[in-house]
């Protein structure tokens, strides 16, 4: 369906209609379109930021146009004295553009140290609160293009694996939600046009001119280097090259629980057999990891190390038992027996 013929069929606010007009505009949703192409009902996180502003407004028009039910969320972190007034602002700015949102609210003690992180799991327990209420499971989250290239170095800083560096995807697993990244072709300049044009509007997060944090510094580097030549469409190609290495691995970790693992509904218990543990180290891991994650019923993945340790730790002796991401993990002979920890 054009997006001319689209007034004809369904009722489109007059002044989102006319945003479509713009011809740049009218190429980026064609492109969203295309990125997100879901039919079921999605919610959105909306930051105040150029990126998540655009989203809310590409997102809208694709819920009027598939006739799916949307909603909008701003979590107020209160780490800001600003905070409250900002996410005011935004709501206001949404319902101006016929967008009705709610603000979520992060009451209590907030950290001192892994602020970011620790605010980014915040986000997602609020706004999963929400969903589970009206049983929504599709969250639409604002990362674009300079995100991808970011998180590709900052997970290298971290000394990620392949999985780790490419963990930012389209497309993503977070508990029983499923985390759509629907701007990670776009480039940030169109997202803040969008913005611009529809809202006139959008906040700077004054974190991000802060050095003290590690992603500040990355952007930086990525500037340099590509005042260095780094070219961004190659490095693109490379990031989709690693993506279909890891699609291989995961074939195979696919493959090893399946064949070499039994669950027990008598005991609930998780039967790991020996060859389970004969596999390439990379497939070890991930299954192990996997596995630990489905019987502690967690939201993430222990992290690498702990894995890492584990894995020597069961390979090296013949009895052993340990307790991790919620579960006891014990060995006996050549089989191992991983259960909920109470």
């Amino acid at each position: 369906m054009s997006l001319k013929n689209l007034s004809v069929t369904i009722k489109i606010p007059k002044l989102l209609k006319n945003k479509l007009d713009n011809k740049r505009i009218s190429k980026i949703y064609k492109k969203f379109e295309k990125s997100l192409d879901i039919n079921e009902n999605f919610a959105v996180a909306v930051s105040g930021g150029p990126d998540s502003l655009a989203l809310a407004f590409l997102a809208k028009i694709y819920s009027l146009e598939k006739k799916l039910t949307s909603k909008f969320f701003i979590v107020d972190h209160k780490l800001r004295t600003e905070s409250t007034k900002e996410a005011l602002i935004i709501k206001r700015l949404l319902k101006k553009t016929s967008i009705s949102s709610k603000i979520l609210t992060w009451r209590g003690k907030k950290p001192i140290k892994n602020i970011q992180s620790i605010s980014r799991q915040k986000r997602y327990e609020l706004i999963f609160k929400e969903c589970n209420k009206l049983k929504i499971n599709n969250i639409l989250l604002g990362h674009h293009q300079d995100d991808l290239f970011e998180n590709f170095f900052i997970r290298m800083l971290r000394g990620s694996g392949l999985k780790g560096l490419i963990s930012l995807d389209k497309k993503g697993k977070f508990g029983n939600k499923n985390l759509l990244r629907p701007l990670l072709d776009q480039k940030k300049e169109d997202l803040i046009f969008v913005s611009k044009n529809i809202f006139n509007f959008y906040i700077e997060d004054p974190t991000n001119k802060d050095e003290k944090y590690t992603r500040v510094r990355i952007r930086k580097l990525i500037d340099e280097l590509q005042k260095d030549g780094l070219d961004k469409k190659k490095f693109f190609k490379t990031i989709e090259n690693l993506k279909y290495s890891n699609k291989v691995v995961n074939f195979y970790v696919k493959d090893n629980t399946q064949k070499n693992t039994f669950f027990s509904k008598k005991t609930q218990k998780l039967i790991l057999n020996e060859m389970f543990f004969l596999q390439p180290y990379e497939v070890v891991f991930r299954s192990l990891s996997e596995s630990i994650k489905l019987i502690g019923k967690k939201y993430y993945l222990v992290r690498g190390k702990k894995i890492d340790k584990l894995v020597n730790d069961i390979k090296n002796n013949r009895s052993f038992k340990a307790t991790l991401g919620g579960c006891i993990i014990e060995k006996v002979n050549e089989t191992v027996l991983i259960y909920k920890e109470y």
